[in-house]
Order: structure tokens, then C-alpha cells, then sequence
């Protein structure tokens, strides 16, 4: 009887906190894994950051491709933001603790971040279609309106599907151990915390990544093969390369966003290893927001000339 009652107190016992685990548990590494996160936080910041001012401020820049650009950079800010500074103290505490509202927070908040990264990608993917393509129509197609819908459609079907997602985990009773096996609030770790079955909740969160991931793909896809065979097509070997170049940036950050995200999401469970996810999962939450900067500034020579006029200009004024 006393074996019975104890059993129902600890079945209703409320979880109020999780601890984190975060990247590794060997001690001798956590200095040094500090100091390289927090170099690539604090070159994503910087790198992220410049984006979003210069596209603000650079008139030559009020193009609907860096209007995409800047809110890539927003997204990228963003849910690297939201997971960085908390896997940070991870290395510097013996024990890493989040609240079960700011664990809530932190999902809702990096799934927003990241869908709507996904179809950024694909808007931008669109854009390229058009311009080389549909060149004498790009002024009307890509109008202002529509470039705003772009990103306005993404970020409230994201938030939607964020927040749908995570109030149906937090609904659900968590029970036993309150320990992530990971670096941060997501939605695999923790439904393996549940007590409650799990099956419509899996097959949700199946349905939602397979057609967030697939759909933004396909656009992208369509459209790089219609540029494909409209570059061919051209009798300007010239032509070609500008179109190829206007792309490179692009083709570049999909590559590397889009084959981590298959990597991960693709593999048979069978070979699933825990570390390799957990190290595709650092690149692409906190690597890849550093890198997208990187690429569009030391690719893109609209950038670099912008940059120089900016920083120009302000030198011009400390000077007056």
C-alpha cells in the first residue's frame, strides 16, 4: 500500500525546471569549447548585425534580394540568440538549469527563427528566378507589397506552427527524470521526458518538419532549375557568368543550411548516433548563423562596395 502511494506521488510529482546537459560532460574540454562558442557567437552577432544595418542604410541595398537578405540575417540573429548565450553557461556551471516556462519560451521562440528561415531561402530562391529569368518583369513581380508578403506569410504560419507544437509538449505531463540530453529545448529531447503516449505528437511534429522542409526545397529547386536552363540558354558567355554570380551566395547557404537539415532528419534510425546529431545540430543552430554573413559579405561585391561607402561616409562625418 505505502509502495502504492509512493508510486502516485511521484507520477504527479510537477516538473518546474530541466537541467541541460549541454555539448559534453568532460570537464577538460569545457574551457576551450567556451572560448570557440563564443567566438562564433560573437563574430554572428557582429556578422548578422552589420548585415542588418547596412541594408538599412545603404540606399543602393533597397533591393528586394537584400530585403530578403536583412530578414535572413534577422532569423539567423535570431534563433542563434535565443540557444547561444544559455549553451554558453553550460561551461561555466557545474550544473545548467532552465525554467519550464523559459524552456517553453526557448522552443517556441527557435522554431519561429527557424521555419521561417526555411521559406526566407525559398523567397529568395524566387527572387533569383525572376530576375534572371523574367528580367523586364521583375519591377512588377517582386513589387514592395509582395516582398513584405513574403516574409509576413512565413513568420505567421511559423509562429502558428510554433506555438502549436509547443503547447501541446507542455500540455503533456512530464514525469521521472527532468534532465535534456542536449544543449538546448528541443522537441525530441524533451518527448522523451513524457509520461503520456507520445505517438499523435511525433507524427505532428513528423507531418509539420517533412512539409516545412520539403515544400521550401522544392521552390528552391524549381527555381534554380529554370535559371539553369534559361543561363544555357544565353549566347553571352559573360551573361552567364553574372547570372551564376548573383546566385553563388545563395546556392551556397542552401547547400549548407539544406544538407545539414537532410542530414540529420534523413538518416535511417538505425544508424542514428546521439554525438553526430548533437554536432549537426551545433552547426546549424550556431555555426551556420556565423556563416551566412560571411558568405554574402566576402562574395557579394554590392556588399563589399556598400560597406566601403558606409564606412566612408561615417568617417567623413568624425572627421568634420
Amino acid at each position: 500500500m505505502n509502495h502504492l502511494v509512493k508510486h502516485n506521488l511521484t507520477a504527479v510529482t510537477k516538473v518546474t525546471e530541466f537541467i541541460l546537459m549541454g555539448i559534453t560532460d568532460n570537464r577538460r574540454l569545457q574551457a576551450p569549447l567556451f572560448a570557440i562558442f563564443f567566438f562564433i557567437y560573437l563574430v554572428t552577432v557582429l556578422g548578422n548585425s552589420g548585415i542588418i544595418i547596412l541594408t538599412l542604410l545603404d540606399a543602393k541595398l533597397h533591393t528586394p534580394m537584400y530585403f530578403f537578405l536583412r530578414h535572413l540575417s534577422i532569423t539567423d540573429l535570431g534563433y542563434s540568440t535565443v540557444i547561444g548565450p544559455k549553451m554558453l553557461v553550460n561551461f561555466v556551471v557545474s550544473q545548467n538549469t532552465i525554467s519550464y516556462s523559459g524552456c517553453a519560451t526557448q522552443l517556441a521562440v527557435f522554431e519561429i527563427f527557424i521555419i521561417t528561415e526555411l521559406f526566407i531561402l525559398s523567397a529568395m530562391a524566387y527572387d533569383r528566378y525572376v530576375a534572371i529569368c523574367k528580367p523586364l518583369l521583375y519591377v512588377l513581380i517582386m513589387a514592395e507589397k509582395v516582398c513584405r508578403l513574403f516574409i509576413l506569410i512565413p513568420y505567421l504560419y511559423s509562429t502558428f506552427v510554433s506555438l502549436l507544437l509547443t503547447i501541446k509538449l507542455f500540455k503533456s505531463t512530464f514525469c521521472g527524470s527532468n534532465v535534456i540530453r542536449y544543449f538546448y529545448c528541443d522537441c525530441l529531447p524533451l518527448i522523451s521526458l513524457l509520461c503520456s503516449d507520445t505517438r499523435e505528437l511525433e507524427l505532428i511534429i513528423l507531418i509539420f518538419s517533412g512539409c516545412n522542409l520539403l515544400s521550401s526545397l522544392l521552390i528552391i529547386l524549381v527555381s534554380y532549375l529554370y535559371i539553369l536552363v534559361t543561363t544555357l540558354r544565353m549566347n553571352s558567355a559573360e551573361g552567364r557568368y553574372k547570372a551564376f554570380s548573383t546566385c553563388a551566395s545563395h546556392l551556397t547557404v542552401v547547400t549548407v543550411f539544406y544538407g545539414t537539415l537532410l542530414f540529420i532528419y534523413l538518416q535511417p534510425k538505425s544508424i542514428h548516433a546521439y554525438g553526430m546529431d548533437k554536432m549537426a545540430s551545433v552547426f546549424y543552430t550556431l555555426v551556420i548563423p556565423m556563416l551566412n554573413p560571411l558568405i554574402y559579405s566576402l562574395r557579394n561585391k554590392e556588399v563589399k562596395d556598400a560597406l566601403k561607402r558606409t564606412l566612408s561616409n561615417h568617417c567623413k562625418i568624425f572627421t568634420m
